[in-house]
This record gives C-alpha cells, structure tokens and sequence, in this order.
C-alpha cells in the first residue's frame, strides 16, 4: 500500500422511544457482507529483489588470500548479490464475467508472479492486463469464466456522511470487513492531482489495497488506495478512487494497454482571497496561470500568463487542481472551450487539447516463471538423505526454497516423504526420481506432498505453475 491494534470498546446504555429510533437507523452490514464477499479477491504479487550478502556469509576466496584481508578488499561480482523473493499482498474486485479483475497498479508493479486467490479457495495467475501509475489503477486477467461481479455505483451521488464500507486483506486476513462514513469528497492529495479522491474513516491497512469501497446498496463506489499517516498504521484518513474514474482508466487499459491523456501546457497555481480582490473576481476561484508552453495549445489560443481559468469542456473549476484532472479526461486531439477571467470579465478560446507525454501506463512485470536456478517445477531444489538420515526417514531433503514452494510456507530442512497426485501417493526415491515425477506434472496441475519437519509430518498442497 502506498504511504506512509489499539483496542477500544464503548458500552452505550440508553432507554426509551429515541433510543428505538436510532437503533433502528444503524445500518445493516451483514446482508450486504454475504451478498457481495465472493466479487473480492486476495493478490498475492511475487516480485525478484537483489539483496546484498552480508560479509561474514560471503565464501572464502579460494586464492590463497587471509580471510582478515579478504574482508577489506571489494567483494568479487558473484558475491555482491543475491535475489530474494519479496511478496506483497492485495486486494481486488471482479468486474466482469470474463475474468477481469480491478486493483492498485502499485500493488502489482514490478511482479514476476501474480496470484488470484477468491473468497471460495479457488486460485488462478493472474495476467496484468495494463496498470497506469498516475491514477493507481491496475487490470488484471484470470482465465475463469461464470464469475460473480461487482454492482457498480455512481460516486456523484455520494453524499459526506453516508456509510460505507470495505472488504479486504489488511496484513493477510482475507475477507476481512470495516465499515465507516464519508468524510470528504474530491480530495487532492500531494503529486495525486488526476484523481479526486473520497476520504473517508473506515479502518484501511496493508492489504486492503486495491479493495473495494461499497456503499449502503452493495454497490462499489471507489478502491481503497491510500492512507494518511505519520505511524504506518491507520490514523482515521484513507482514502478511495472514485469508480467512475477507474472505470475510465480500465476501458482504455483494455483497449490499448495504456491511458492518452491531454495538456494544454500550463501552471497553474491556487487563486487566494487577495488574489481575486486584485484581479476583481467576486469569489477566490478557478485556476491562475502563472506559466504557459509557448507551443502549446493554450498558448495558441491565446491564454496568457495571468489569466484566470474558471471553466474547461464545460466543467466548473473551483480551484487549481480541478484543472489537471478536467484537462487530463478530455481526449487527445478533441476541441474544447475554455473561458477565462482576464481585464475583469470572462473571456472563452477554443483550442485543441494535445496528449501529455508521460512513461508507459503499463507496468512492466515479467510474465514468465521467474528462474529457478536448478530449481524443478514446484521451486524445490532437493537432494539426497545422508546416509544416516535414511536410517530414520526416507524421501528427500529440501536444499532451497523458490518460487511456488515458497508460497507453500516449505523450508530449507524439510524432507519431502511421498507425492500425492489423484489420490494415490507415491514414495520418493531420490532426488532424482522426485524431480522427475515433478517435472512431469502438467502445469497448472494440483500435487499434495507429505512433508516431515523434525518429529512431525504434515500434507501440503501446492500447484504447478503456469507456462
């Protein structure tokens, strides 16, 4: 989750006819909880990182160099790094029948693996369709059909201080359900100004990105992005994207794989109480250019440095960070109208809007299998007992753990027993035949493997990863 458990309990003991009244008012969550849980899913996103090798786990050179010298001379290239698999969990939400799913492009950035795991067990890879960093929207795709979606609503009409509420995996725990009012509408936060965000105080954490935000009607109104605090906890602001505006982003993700939208090469700053007094405007609105592209479209049709944009494409402008988020929605290329206040009266051009050059909005994540280094299908690399070892247990012994296994909770010591594949197991020999019987699984295939660590043994299920 982008940015930066206290318990409580309050005992309320009132009587009497208002008493009825207002608990007649409190909202009925658990309904909509059981109606609309299955659309939200768990994203589990596995990403490669290099981490360096700290001194005293680095080998000895094996040139004749004392060990007190070697460790103050640089390290050899092979040593420096070493890749670690990072693993972030989110949220999402089903939209369509097909399979697509909407979440948080930084929940997904930068992903070698994405996993789809819904309310009923199932799990799927999921396929990053495109993601676009300016609005934190990302679309995936999981190859199922016949899905429950999401009932979408319109945040126009959401009024401040209505309910609503959230189902995520804040740290993990999947599905799990906060609820509380909206606090704000069209918030602009710092470097966010192409979406206008709906505050609100329902309990958002780690996890819970990329979630759903649902209104009273088991409707999604926003996805929870971003929380405000100077903890890393929840402090009582976080905040939504509207839907209206992720739905916009996803279609052209769809369509394109990436998100044009248009400039017309202006600064804009906020326009204070003085500033409208000396510029004759009766309330401290719009957006005061303070910069303009010579090139640009404005510029062209005659905006100057001064003048005051108070209306673009039809749409009011009430304060400078409207402006971005107007001009930003208008496609590349169309003509629009603007008016302006400039002289003590206002003023409209036409002009055509050009498209903001900006990096891909697709995020780059590998689609393929990370490498596994010797690894076998499932991310094991095992060898042989020792001879001791088999006289009290047979299988093989997990040497490292990659990719799926690791996501299985393996280790590094644990003795794989026996495989089970439609129910018959099968004992492992050695190394060898292990890996064979694995590489042979079809991908995408259910295996169980009996697994013993220390005096306990235990089953666990895995998957064979996708091509």
């Amino acid at each position: 989750m982008k940015c930066w458990l206290r318990k409580c309990c309050l005992l309320f003991c009132t009587w009497g006819p208002a008493a009825t009244a207002q608990a007649r008012e409190v909202p009925e969550f658990a309904a909509l909880v059981e109606k609309q849980a299955p659309v939200v899913v768990n994203i589990s996103a596995t990403r490669q990182t290099k981490v360096p090798k700290a001194p005293f786990l680095r080998s000895e050179r094996d040139d004749g160099i004392p060990g007190w010298l070697q460790r103050m001379l640089p390290a050899p290239p092979d040593m420096l790094d070493e890749e670690e698999d990072d693993r972030a969990t989110g949220s999402g939400f089903v939209i369509g029948v097909e399979g697509y799913i909407l979440t948080n492009a930084h929940v997904v950035e930068g992903a070698s693996e994405i996993l789809v795991r819904f309310n009923d067990r199932r799990e799927y890879p999921g396929r990053l369709v495109g993601a676009d960093r300016r609005t934190d929207v990302a679309l995936l795709k999981v190859d199922a059909r016949n899905l429950r979606q999401a009932r979408l609503g319109d945040p126009a009409r959401l009024r401040v201080g209505d309910w609503v509420l959230a189902i995520g995996s804040p740290f993990g725990f999947e599905s799990s359900v906060t609820a509380g009012i909206v606090s704000a509408k069209g918030r602009s936060l710092p470097d966010e100004s192409l979406v206008p965000f709906i505050q609100t105080d329902v309990a958002i954490n780690p996890g819970n990105s990329g979630g759903p935000l649902f209104n009273l009607s088991g409707e999604v109104i926003g996805i929870n992005s971003q929380i405000y605090s100077r903890t890393g906890g929840f402090m009582g602001l976080s905040f939504a994207i509207p839907i209206d505006v992720a739905m916009d982003v996803q279609a052209q993700l769809r369509q394109n794989g990436r998100v044009r939208r248009g400039r017309i090469g202006v600064l804009v700053q906020e326009v204070t109480r003085d500033m409208a007094d000396s510029f004759g405007l009766a309330q401290p609105i719009g957006a005061l250019v303070s910069q303009i592209d010579a090139g640009g479209p404005a510029a062209a049709a005659g905006i100057k440095s001064g003048d005051i944009i108070v209306r673009f494409d039809g749409k009011e402008v009430k304060s400078s960070s409207d402006l971005p988020r107007i001009v930003g929605g208008v496609r590349p290329g169309m003509q629009t109208v603007v008016q302006y206040w400039r002289a003590a009266r206002l003023q409209t051009a036409q002009l055509a809007v050009a498209e903001f050059a900006e990096e891909s909005s697709l995020v780059p994540v590998r689609q393929t299998e990370p490498s596994l280094r010797g690894a076998n299908a499932l991310g094991l690399i095992v060898q042989d007992l020792s001879r001791d070892e088999r006289h009290t247990t047979s299988g093989v012994a997990i040497r490292e753990v990659l990719g799926a296994a690791g996501r299985a909770e393996l280790r590094q010591g644990d003795v794989v027993v026996a495989l089970v594949l439609h129910g018959a197991p099968s004992d492992i020999r050695s190394a060898t035949h292990f890996n064979r019987m694995v590489n042979d699984l079809p991908r995408g295939s259910a295996v169980t493997l009996l697994v013993r660590r220390g005096d306990a043994q235990s089953f666990v299920a895995m998957k064979v990863p996708g091509k």
